[in-house]
């Protein structure tokens, strides 16, 4: 079954490596989707794919890179369509 969130992390999560950390993790579980900076020091993440993956994907978001300190992960359902493959966009 297919399942796509989408999720935002805050804390110290810019300028840590956050983005190109999720881009790695998501594409290692298979997962589509995107992730970017948010103006308000938070990253945001649409991920999509199998429930399992998505699932130890958000559990994988409270550990971070090395240098980050994650103080919430939220997420909601999402119906955005994904490609085949996990990106990095602009900050919004």
């Amino acid at each position: 079954m297919t399942r796509t969130l989408q999720v935002r992390i805050s804390g110290e999560v810019q300028g840590v490596g956050f983005r190109a950390w999720t881009e790695a993790a998501a594409r290692a579980r298979g997962l589509s989707g995107w992730v970017r900076n948010r103006r308000d020091g938070s990253v945001e993440a649409l991920i999509s794919g199998e429930n399992a993956m998505v699932e130890e994907m958000l559990a994988y978001f409270w550990q971070g890179p090395h240098a980050s300190r994650v103080t919430r992960v939220e997420s909601e359902p999402a119906s955005e369509p994904m490609g085949l493959s996990f990106r990095t966009l602009p900050t919004a």
